[in-house]
């Protein structure tokens, strides 16, 4: 089990942290940093795997505090992100090197308490910053980036768990520790996806098109059928209207719908479905993204637009997806907004101008 192998290669993963640590070529930081963050992140992860417990709020509490405490002593977001990911790398190495292979129970939990700590350090982090009133596009730009640093770490680290667990030859890449490694993949192309039109969004970098719509819907379906599969969720698409057209920067657009999807399948139940459709009236298009995540429990759903802001305990992200989103369709002359169903689930809409019919020149005989 794999919280009995933390118990007693307890001093063992503290030592190859604080060794990990000082090979890095950044500031480290400081000594009680590891001392007191890291065994008392062990001691926590030890008693949700002892408990079966999938995450824990201790977990997410700790870290803000640790994340808190850092930065507050001049630490970058980077410095408290190595620190999480160095206790992942440590228990990983150290049980390959035994051959102890961990479960794939153990392996979920682990990856979802590790993710609880990172984007409760990171998220703390991003609202301190948030609060303390430094605007500006370069201070926004500095932040973005340390945040999709972090983000594609914990996916790759997730991924590279995944792939020494594999190594082992204990289990089959068809399983739960191949559908993980899977997930991670599609997810980091997805975050490199929206990134890069993002840049474009902040650099005033767009390339408006007119475009028809079904086709356009058709492309980001076809792109959004894996992560549906991977994460046993249905996706329908619904018919669009033949004619349909719009002008915008397809490639932002694109991001803005998928980044829309990706957040559905995060939070809609196991086993339920996500929909995508197109309403569109004289003078508008509107594409709709509906989930099944039972609704939220309180709160104007306005709020989930805001930097920062994250609707589930489900803490894997920093909640920019949907800050990315708003710019995104902003910038190309619509604007989004979303419906709570309570009891049911969430409507995210992009609503856009819809282009008229062009003339049709009639030529005389």
């Amino acid at each position: 089990m794999l919280h009995e192998f933390i118990a007693v290669n307890r001093d063992e993963i503290i030592s190859r942290c604080r060794a990990k640590v000082s090979a890095r070529s950044i500031p480290p930081p400081a000594e009680g940093g590891i001392d007191h963050g890291v065994p008392v992140f062990l001691d926590q992860l030890g008693d949700a795997l002892r408990l079966g417990q999938i995450t824990s709020p201790a977990i997410s509490r700790s870290a803000i505090k640790h994340g808190h405490d850092l930065l507050r002593q001049g630490f970058t977001v980077s410095q408290v992100v190595h620190d999480y990911g160095d206790v992942c790398q440590a228990i990983t190495e150290l049980a390959v090197e035994l051959n102890a292979p961990i479960s794939t129970d153990d392996f979920r939990t682990l990856n979802r308490c590790l993710d609880d700590a990172i984007a409760g350090a990171v998220t703390e982090y991003g609202r301190e910053r948030n609060q303390s009133g430094i605007d500006g596009e370069s201070a926004r730009g500095s932040e973005r980036l340390g945040f999709f640093a972090h983000e594609l770490r914990n996916l790759m680290n997730t991924s590279l768990m995944a792939f020494e667990v594999l190594k082992t030859g204990n289990v089959g890449v068809v399983g739960s520790t191949g559908t993980v490694l899977h997930r991670s993949l599609l997810a980091a192309h997805a975050l490199i996806t929206r990134s890069l039109a993002e840049v474009r969004l902040t650099q005033g970098i767009q390339n408006p098109e007119r475009f028809a719509v079904a086709a356009f819907i058709d492309e980001v379906a076809s792109a959004s059928t894996l992560e549906a599969n991977a994460r046993d969720v249905r996706l329908t698409v619904t018919s669009v209207e033949v004619g349909v057209e719009i002008r915008a920067d397809r490639q932002v657009l694109a991001a803005v719908v998928r980044n829309l999807m990706q957040n559905a399948f995060k939070f809609t139940r196991p086993r339920t479905t996500v929909t995508l459709s197109v309403d569109a009236s004289p003078e508008r298009v509107r594409i709709e993204v509906r989930d099944e995540c039972g609704g939220l429990a309180s709160g104007s759903v306005n709020e989930l637009f805001r930097p920062f802001e994250q609707r589930s305990a489900d803490r894997t992200g920093v909640g920019l997806g949907l800050a990315f989103s708003r710019w995104g369709a902003e910038a190309n002359d619509g604007r989004i907004y979303a419906r709570n169903l309570p009891g049911e689930g969430c409507v995210f809409t992009v609503d856009l101008p819809r282009l008229p019919v062009p003339d049709v020149e009639v030529v005389q005989a």
